[in-house]
């Protein structure tokens, strides 16, 4: 057995980031295609996350990404109120270059070979248009256009969840659930940082942005001139006077370089796995930074797409969202109690509720959160 193989089988059976149900490795070598699904949990339901399209350095990168991702949807579900456990899968290669029908073809046929443990849908590197194909293959599809039965673009409740998370954290610092006069940096400004810039200027807020696409910020400055341009992330980050930092790109963006220097006082931001390692939340803590769970506040998208099994409504989507805000408040007041981090308080909520899922309370018991 290689070193290779020890280090997924320790993740999977002895650490304690594994405890997953299962993992499935897939190939199609007509098409290219090399992907893993991975299953964290099903005790709430049948496992829903999306699917990364990415040029992993090594499949070993991809298997301990799939992982991640696939243990923060459990959370992340359970947080949201939805009757979905986690999973995650993500496809190998770099989109641009080998990304074609018949692979996505290829792909829906192995998530469809799971009947539906595991339900699909967008994530980094895959769009709407793609789960259209996927769903000719796999009936465990959503993100789907409206065209095609689906809800279309999810960013655009995953930006106002993120939103209703600063909301919270604005209400709960300094007791007033504005952003108006705020100084509001936001990392990545792709298709959910666009969106969450457009409610923060309407909330009043003053707003800085940086991303490595210079079409991103583009779009941004295009379409709102009064916002403000950072060089890098490393600049946003130690901008004067900045009052939340949203992290809205890829993972690991608060870590042992970034925090140290951090300018702001709340983070709240839509990107995944925003702490690079266990110990990172107490580093926050310990300077008085106030952060938001991302798997909290960035749940709106997984909302809109779990509604889209039963037949999309964008309202009732937008009211369960909404109700972020009050999940946030709800974290931050258990953090409080127990003298913990917000984000172990809200993995605390989430773990219970699995828990409770899986041993049914007895006839007459409530649940004690």
């Amino acid at each position: 057995m290689t070193d290779v193989t020890d280090g997924v089988l320790h993740t999977l059976f002895r650490s304690d980031q594994g405890g997953h149900e299962q993992v499935v490795l897939c190939q199609d070598r007509a098409t290219g295609l090399k992907a893993v699904i991975a299953i964290h949990s099903t005790a709430l339901g049948p496992a829903l996350g999306g699917t990364r399209f990415y040029p992993y350095a090594s499949e070993e990168a991809a298997v301990a990404d799939a992982l991640n991702l696939a243990r923060g949807m459990s959370y992340k579900n359970a947080m949201a109120g939805l009757d979905h456990g986690g999973g995650k899968a993500v496809i190998i290669g770099d989109p641009e270059r080998i990304k074609t029908e018949e692979l996505l073809l290829a792909y829906g046929r192995c998530v469809a070979s799971l009947g539906g443990r595991y339900v699909t849908a967008c994530d980094v590197g895959t769009y709407v248009a793609d789960m259209d194909v996927v769903a000719r293959a796999c009936p465990w599809t959503t993100g789907r256009s409206p065209e095609n039965g689906g809800a279309g673009d999810s960013s655009v409740l995953t930006a106002y969840g993120v939103f209703q998370g600063m909301r919270a954290s604005a209400q709960h610092l300094w007791g007033d659930p504005t952003l108006r006069g705020r100084k509001v940096g936001v990392a990545g400004v792709g298709k959910v940082g666009h969106y969450l810039v457009g409610h923060l200027l309407e909330d009043g807020a003053d707003v800085v942005i940086t991303d490595v696409r210079p079409d991103a910020v583009r779009r941004v400055t295009d379409e709102h001139p009064e916002v403000t341009v950072a060089a890098d992330t490393d600049a946003l980050i130690r901008t004067e006077g900045l009052d939340i930092y949203a992290p809205c790109a890829l993972g690991g963006a608060l870590n042992d370089r970034s925090v140290p220097v951090l300018t702001a006082t709340v983070v709240c931001g839509a990107a995944n796995n925003q702490l690079a390692h266990p110990g990172v939340e107490k580093d926050l803590a310990d300077r008085g930074i106030l952060y938001a769970p991302d798997y909290v506040v960035n749940a709106g998208g997984v909302i809109q797409v779990a509604d889209e099994l039963h037949g999309f409504d964008f309202d009732r989507c937008k009211a369960k969202a909404s109700k972020i805000f009050d999940t946030t408040l709800a974290i931050f007041a258990r953090a409080k109690d127990d003298g913990i981090p917000p984000a172990a308080a809200a993995d605390r909520i989430a773990e219970q509720r699995m828990a409770e899922a899986r041993t049914p309370a007895l006839p007459g018991e409530a649940s004690q959160l």
